[in-house]
């Protein structure tokens, strides 16, 4: 009688056991073991942070299955605390370590998956040993001990200003210590251009948090942080939390191809450079939406996609996984910042040619109680209109803008298309021109040459060649702060007293761009040509850490 299929994958977490519950739709006669190196399976490992601060107060409630519930729905192998240690292609078969018994047996498959994630990286630097990191339930035990230690810490540095880094300051701040959040690069969040990453360092301090940027830790001491130019932070807990590489260990040996950056090689259907061994989630590189370039993105919904995705393959369907957005969301002290596909700073050190528009709606109608800001962000191709990302940071709403743009983007729609968008509107969701469908009708007077608009980094510049800076806000605005030799003629008086605006290159500006739009329009038809209006205005400007 011939054996079933056999499959074997090697981690149980979101895209192993992605992989062995639709397998086992798939198929129920496949045989199905998952071998877990650490202690648990399919946990919830994107809401740990919550946990540190008992907004998940139940630790419990992170365990989302056992070996057991997983046997008895699914009628999974899943063992924990197993270790592959070796894969020999030739035989088809791993080598597994019990943990516990220090027993060692071979495991044969027809299919092998590799879903062993991603580690964090941990910084060279002496002292390093004291420091936590969080990737798992482990990790997640290790700094609840410490913080129920009977000498409580009250002081935490978190080195790192990522979206693991600032979730953990949130919920350490909530859980009453005095936080300081430590970034070597010169802004927190990197996946945000600077303007509007500082736009979550500002909510960070205002909250207590102290935010050092362009600081670089070069020891961890018994109690403190020393940096380099030698200032000291007390520290009584210490958490790194600089980034992950790929766990290809196994990979490698195995003589699988990689790529620079240690990401196991895969192509549409998740299959490596052996046809029998499949690879998903944070260990496997991914194909990036722009540029088509082999990325690493370590997300959990792509891990979980992916690992759909391979079981389909491996059961027969014919199956290719999309290019990869990128597409993320982090909450910060009430404030919430969302991501999809490329930022501007990446797109100017590849020299691509892109065109920016700034705004900041509101996320529903104003007139309605509660209307809270936001500032969004769209990047364009300025001779395809296509959608290269898109960023957001502010109250309600945020997320929601940002994953009608990535849908829009995954659906191939161009940026004045945004304007065609049917959003769902009352006053208390929406608005009836719907902050993305602005975005659009901004994109679209671009593309068609109806305005033009300068950058908020291309002010000084402006300045330099003579530009002549127009602010068209009221007077009481205009005495709270403006630009640089800016003259103040507010809109409404432009029509009349537009021959004060002296022939040559104009550039607008006022609170957030559209009262600047109005009077460049206005000031075309007047007889003044050489009009641009200063996109995302002001607000945009002063936000800019590079001005201040």
């Amino acid at each position: 009688m011939t054996r079933p299929r056999r499959t074997v994958i090697v981690g149980g977490v979101a895209a192993g056991m992605s992989a062995a519950t639709r397998l086992r739709r798939l198929d129920e006669h496949m045989e199905i073991l998952v071998l877990e190196r650490g202690a648990h399976v399919s946990f919830a490992n994107c809401g740990l942070p919550y946990h540190v601060s008992g907004v998940i107060p139940d630790r419990a409630d992170l365990l989302l299955q056992t070996p057991e519930s997983l046997r008895a729905r699914f009628a999974l192998d899943v063992r924990t605390g197993h270790e592959v240690t070796r894969i020999d292609r030739d035989a088809r078969e791993v080598h597994v370590l019990d943990r516990i018994t220090r027993e060692t047996r071979v495991e044969p498959y027809d299919s092998l998956v590799l879903a062993t994630g991603a580690s964090p990286v941990r910084p060279q630097i002496p002292g390093a040993e004291r420091a936590h990191t969080l990737r798992d339930v482990a990790d997640l035990d290790a700094i609840m001990t410490s913080l129920d230690a009977p000498t409580r810490p009250r002081t935490a540095v978190i080195v790192g200003g990522g979206f693991i880094g600032l979730e953990l300051a949130e919920n350490f701040h909530h859980a009453g210590l005095a936080v300081t959040v430590v970034e070597a690069t010169d802004q927190v969040l990197a996946p945000l251009d600077p303007e509007l990453s500082a736009l979550v360092q500002e909510r960070l301090e205002l909250h207590g948090v102290t935010v050092r940027t362009g600081a670089t830790v070069v020891e961890i001491g018994s109690d403190d942080v020393a940096l380099a130019g030698g200032a000291l932070v007390r520290a009584d807990l210490v958490v790194l939390a600089v980034g992950v590489r790929p766990e290809s260990g196994l990979a490698r040996a195995a003589g699988l191809e990689l790529t620079a950056q240690g990401a196991v090689v895969v192509d549409a259907s998740q299959r490596t450079s052996d046809p029998a061994i499949f690879a998903v989630g944070d260990v496997a590189a991914k194909r990036d939406a722009v540029s088509g370039d082999e990325v690493m993105v370590p997300l959990a919904q792509t891990a979980n996609r992916h690992g759909r995705l391979v079981a389909d393959a491996i059961t027969g369907r014919s199956v290719a996984a999309t290019p990869t957005l990128g597409t993320a969301v982090v909450g910060v002290l009430g404030l919430t910042a969302a991501v999809t596909g490329w930022n501007e700073k990446r797109l100017r050190a590849v020299g691509r040619p892109y065109r920016a528009i700034h705004t900041h709606p509101a996320h529903h109608a104003g007139y309605y109680p509660g209307a809270e800001p936001m500032a969004l962000k769209l990047l364009v191709d300025p001779i395809s209109d296509e959608i290269l990302g898109a960023q957001g940071v502010g109250g309600a709403g945020v997320d929601k803008r940002i994953d009608v743009i990535a849908t829009a983007m995954r659906g191939g729609l161009r940026a004045s298309e945004l304007a065609n968008l049917e959003l769902a509107y009352a006053p208390q969701f929406g608005s009836a021109k719907d902050p993305v469908t602005m975005l659009g009708m901004i994109a679209d007077n671009l593309a068609a040459g109806l305005t033009a608009t300068v950058q908020w980094h291309e002010v000084a510049r402006e300045l330099d060649d003579g530009a002549f800076m127009l602010d068209v806000r009221s007077a009481e605005e205009f005495a709270g702060g403006s630009l640089p030799k800016a003259v103040n003629i507010p809109l409404d008086e432009l029509r009349a007293r537009h021959d004060e605006v002296p022939a040559g290159r104009v550039v607008v500006t006022c609170a957030v761009g559209q009262r600047g739009h109005t009077s460049a329009m206005l000031l075309r038809q007047l007889g003044h040509p050489d009009v641009a209006n200063l996109d995302g205005g002001y607000r945009t400007w002063l936000a800019a850490p590079e001005v201040h």
